[in-house]
């Protein structure tokens, strides 16, 4: 009676794990920003990619479409950008992603940023909000 060494295939199986382990924290991409939590509902999946526009702590502006998403920009160059991309897209969803530790003014800015290119909804990025026990 045959028997089939499956010893090769677990070692293979766990050097496949070792790789996917170390690779997927550096699939990670984009701008870091710590998103204040609130409890609100997930906006449905959609077909498009949204156009999310990052406020890091510093103040600093991120288009995460674009040649270079987590390099920062100016505010015309934020406008000029959204407009071009509306101008193709204009039912993408345009999100706005703030830092917690940023001003309230520099959200509202980038609002008020957006509106000039064109954009009428803009929604905001929060983690979901979980209670904490004491």
């Amino acid at each position: 009676m045959s028997e089939i060494n499956v010893v090769p295939y677990i070692d293979v199986m766990l050097v496949l794990l070792v790789i996917f382990m170390v690779t997927a924290p550096l699939l990670s991409e984009g701008v870091k920003v710590k998103l204040p939590q609130a409890s609100a509902r997930p906006i449905q999946e959609q077909q498009q990619e949204p156009v999310i526009v990052s406020v890091d702590k510093e103040g600093n502006y991120y288009v995460n479409i674009g040649d270079k998403p987590e390099q920062s920009i100016d505010a015309q160059t934020l406008v000029a950008r959204v407009a071009a991309i509306y101008r193709h897209r204009p039912d993408a969803s345009v999100l706005v992603r703030g830092d917690e530790n940023v001003g309230y003014g520099k959200v509202v800015n980038v609002m008020a940023l957006l509106q000039k290119a064109g954009v009428e909804n803009v929604g905001l990025v929060t983690r979901p909000y979980t209670v904490r026990k004491r």
